[in-house]
């Protein structure tokens, strides 16, 4: 992937994950990752509508999936995909907490670990600072 495409992602996301928000600013020691929406082993492409900028935790956590069991209903359930799935649609901030509001969201939340203690004290910080969204 060449250095012009990862910028353009990045300059989309606005250095931001589009999977728990967290902005690359905030964890200034982890650069976030241009990541395959579809891995490349399940055919996915080098094509901007396929990548996502993601933190390192959320794209370590998500590896190549595409799918994961429902926390509520135990079903195989697609990930959130940032290119076709509005965030505020499946999201919502409880205070420092990310919540799923649908099964897509619920199973992504769950898949990404979003809610593990280190990134609940981050955003913690982050809200009383005003600088959570």
């Amino acid at each position: 992937m060449d250095a012009e495409t990862k910028s353009a992602v990045r300059e989309r996301a606005l250095n931001r994950c589009e999977y728990c928000r967290l902005q690359q600013e905030h964890e200034p020691d982890r650069r976030f990752h241009v990541e395959h929406i579809i891995a490349l082993r399940h055919r996915g492409t080098d094509d901007l509508s396929n990548l996502a900028l993601a933190c390192s935790l959320c794209n370590l956590l998500k590896g190549p999936c595409l799918a994961g069991l429902d926390p509520d209903g135990n079903n195989l359930t697609r990930l959130f995909h940032p290119r076709t799935d509005k965030w505020l649609e499946h999201f919502r901030f409880e205070g420092a907490w990310i919540v799923g509001t649908t099964d897509i969201g619920r199973t992504t939340v769950w898949m990404l670990d979003m809610n593990v203690d280190e990134r609940i004290s981050l955003r913690t910080s982050l809200l009383e600072l005003g600088e959570l969204e």
